[in-house]
């Protein structure tokens, strides 16, 4: 579900104190002139506190968005239009100013990778680590083929993906603003660490952030908040009501259960997106199986797919809106496959379909309860993929293996398939209704899937077209990304957000593109390739002294220490008020044990960034400001008690 899991789920949500927030998520650096202290940028920064370290008390945060929020409306009197359907029941309720203001700073504070690497860090912070090695290694390895296999695109302001396993028992993932995608050990041993059940609930947290549904639902319940509020206004006694807007909050609060349309969006991307990363179609069906048979009889402390479900509005003995979302992802495999394959539950079996015809009978084995449903929607998930992605019967490669009929190729979605059929000796009958379906198909059928596919892949197409062609400050800002991925040590993220910003029409500093891309694979070790990037940087745009800290970085990182010097040099020489040059120049004569030489470098970076007490280590800033790296150690401290 959308992570209202921020909002709602105590246990889990980061918190940073309001100092910390200022460093990670303010970020203000020479760099991109990014000194300016203007009410839009105060007002992004307080936005980003409240949101974090008020997010452990749902009253708190409503609150502080609250006051944010008529401050917003008030420096930005700019009338707005209701553009979708969430919109207007804001504008319904008279708060629709404070909609779109919300929806601004959390699209911001999503492209904010201070704010991602926070979050990742808290989490695991506050829920500590998971300590199985197979969990953790399980997660990695699905979430790469997600993001390096998966059909899909990012819009021009959201992040590439990251993730973490926490320690926390509860059945649960979250994706945040930010695209960190939060999975709990939990929700990894309650899919009996399955990899098809696993890539469909993370698909479904990825659809979330892909879509940014994350920033409108934060959006929404600010509006919803707010709207209560102008509610109570109107009342005199309980007898004068407006019951327009009234009415407009029911519709808007019913709409924020589990059918709301996001969810459903939600897991049929999510659909779309694991099986196009290789993964069978059947493992969303079976991951929401497994997840009814959770609520009803393993815990009530249950939140990411079923908000509704709480004991104040219904019981747990029933769970429609589980069952129906089970039924749609079965819907969506059948439709994937051209409708040959199909499902059909008779009491506590489950019997697996070609055209009508049974092919697979399944019934639960052992201990399982839900190894009867699972079977069979992998059985029919690696059905329904052969029928999508072969135009003939040909493609299946039906053959003779000993006395038994194999057929496909060792694809992982194919597996289970592949082995329930040789378990029970099905291979003929597969073959024999296999044929028959593809000797009776309808042409329109095939033409159906083709033209499906290619509405997808248009779609992420536009959607990257539009990234490509998007205003400079949003190719400056893909940039500066980069760069601060670089500035975390993830040269990994940093490559993927510099190719985004060089593919940029309105791409306005190719050299530094470079010299950030150089920095960026020093950091993940391929040296030689650095330096030819960052040399291509500097003869490109030898006026620019960025170009030359990225490459004394480079140079750094390769051991070439009097080079690297040489080029601080040059930097200077360019800009000889640049606090940045004298912070590396610093960590450099730190390292050769120069202490002296390098306390008066972070001297001059402390003055020039107007003494700025992140950008210095803290046993020089005892030295240099003993008043500030005590207020510094303060705020950490409680920081550090707070998470």
């Amino acid at each position: 579900m959308i992570p209202l899991s921020a909002l709602t789920e105590i246990d889990k949500a980061p918190s940073l104190g309001g100092a910390f927030c200022f460093m990670l998520l303010g970020r203000v650096t020479a760099r991109d002139g990014r000194n300016r202290q203007s009410w839009r940028n105060f007002l992004r920064r307080a936005m980003a506190f409240a949101i974090i370290d008020a997010v452990i008390d749902m009253k708190k945060i409503f609150d502080a968005l609250a006051i944010l929020l008529t401050v917003a409306a008030l420096m930005n009197p700019a009338k707005v239009f209701a553009a979708d359907g969430w919109a207007i029941a804001a504008e319904a309720l008279g708060v629709l100013a404070a909609y779109n203001s919300t929806l601004r700073e959390m699209l911001a504070l999503g492209n904010d990778v201070n704010a991602q690497m926070s979050v990742r860090k808290q989490d695991i912070k506050t829920n500590g680590a998971d300590p199985n090695k197979r969990d953790v290694e399980l997660v990695n390895s699905v979430m790469a083929r997600l993001v390096n296999g998966g059909q899909y695109e990012l819009r021009v302001n959201s992040l590439p993906f990251v993730w973490g396993v926490n320690d926390s028992d509860k059945f649960n993932a979250a994706c945040y603003p930010m695209n960190y995608i939060s999975v709990n050990r939990g929700l990894v041993r309650g899919l009996n660490c399955d990899e098809n059940q696993l890539a469909a609930v993370l698909a479904h947290e990825m659809t979330h952030g892909i879509e940014q549904h994350s920033a409108k639902s934060y959006a929404q319940a600010v509006a919803q908040q707010l709207g209560a509020m102008m509610i109570g206004i109107n009342a005199d006694r309980g007898n004068n009501i407006d019951w327009s807007r009234l009415g407009a909050m029911v519709d808007y609060s019913i709409a924020k259960n589990i059918s709301t349309p996001a969810e459903y969006e939600a897991d049929e991307g999510g659909f779309y997106l694991m099986t196009t990363a290789g993964f069978n179609p059947g493992g969303g069906a079976a991951a929401m199986r497994r997840l009814d048979y959770y609520v009803r009889y393993e815990t009530r402390d249950f939140l990411e797919f079923d908000a509704h479900d709480k004991p104040s509005e219904q019981t747990f003995s029933d769970h429609p809106d589980t069952e129906r979302r089970e039924a749609k992802l079965l819907e969506l495999m059948t439709r994937y496959g051209g409708g040959h394959v199909d499902v059909r539950r008779d009491g506590r079996a489950y019997f697996v379909r070609i055209d009508g015809r049974e092919i697979f009978y399944s019934v639960n084995i052992g201990d399982d309860p839900n190894s009867a449903a699972v079977n069979a929607y992998y059985f029919a998930g690696g059905l329904s993929k052969a029928f999508h992605d072969h135009d003939s019967v040909e493609g299946w490669n039906f053959r003779r293996v000993g006395s038994t009929t194999d057929f496909l190729t060792d694809d992982f979605a194919y597996r289970q398939v592949r082995e329930l059929s040789a378990m029970y000796n099905l291979g003929d009958k597969v073959q024999q209704l296999v044929e028959a379906a593809y000797r009776n198909e309808s042409p329109q059928i095939r033409q159906r899937i083709h033209e499906a596919d290619s509405a997808r892949r248009a779609a992420w197409e536009k959607i990257r077209a539009e990234a490509d062609g998007a205003k400079a400050k949003d190719a400056e800002r893909l940039r500066i990304n980069a760069d601060i991925y670089n500035d975390h040590g993830h040269g990994e993220l940093a490559l993927v957000q510099i190719e985004r910003a060089m593919r940029a029409a309105n791409q306005n500093d190719v050299a530094e593109c470079l010299g950030i891309r150089g920095r960026a694979k020093a950091i993940c070790g391929d040296y030689d390739g650095a330096l030819i990037d960052a040399d291509a940087a500097c003869d490109r745009d030898p006026k620019n002294l960025y170009n030359f800290l990225n490459r004394a970085d480079v140079r750094h990182m390769r051991g070439e220490i009097d080079l690297a010097m040489a080029d601080i040099t040059r930097a200077l020489a360019i800009d000889d008020k640049n606090p940045v040059a004298y912070r590396l120049l610093g960590d450099i004569l730190d390292e050769q044990g120069k202490s002296v030489e390098a306390e008066d470098s972070y001297r001059k970076a402390y003055a020039l960034s107007k003494k700025n007490p992140h950008l210095i280590p803290l046993t020089y800033l005892e030295k240099i400001d003993p008043a500030a790296a005590e207020k510094l150690r303060k705020v950490n401290e409680q920081h550090d008690a707070k998470s």
